[in-house]
């Protein structure tokens, strides 16, 4: 079946620095775009950054200049670059695949399971 597996959260300082990776395994034949989402405690989930097919790419305003998006497509795979990290980042990070295409199925939206970040201050 079709599923996203993230990894690279953690535990960092303020001001430091993480790397998420998520990767789409489940006989995979396209994906429109990729994106990663964050929910903190008592908040809804929020999109941080997005990347289609095609390159194009959509930050949150609260995270320019801050983080990089990229995507690997051969390998299904997004990545997230977050550098100058603050407290206010901390949240479970979600990777989501848009309009998936498997042998399995077409799907608009795949979930990952969530990874932690936590920045202390």
């Amino acid at each position: 079946q079709v599923q996203l597996v993230e990894s690279g959260g953690g535990l960092v300082q303020a001001g430091g620095s993480l790397r998420l990776s998520c990767a789409a395994s489940g006989r995979i034949i396209s994906i429109n775009a990729m994106g990663w989402y964050r929910q903190a405690p008592g908040k809804q989930r929020e999109l941080v950054a997005a990347i289609t097919s095609g390159g194009s790419t959509n930050y949150a305003d609260s995270v320019k200049g801050r983080f990089t998006i990229s995507r690997d497509s051969a390998k299904n795979t997004v990545y997230l670059q977050m550098y100058s990290l603050r407290p206010e980042d901390t949240a479970v990070y979600y990777c989501n695949a848009d309009r998936l295409r498997s042998d399995y199925g077409y799907y608009l939206e795949v979930w990952g399971q969530g990874t932690l970040v936590t920045v202390s201050s």
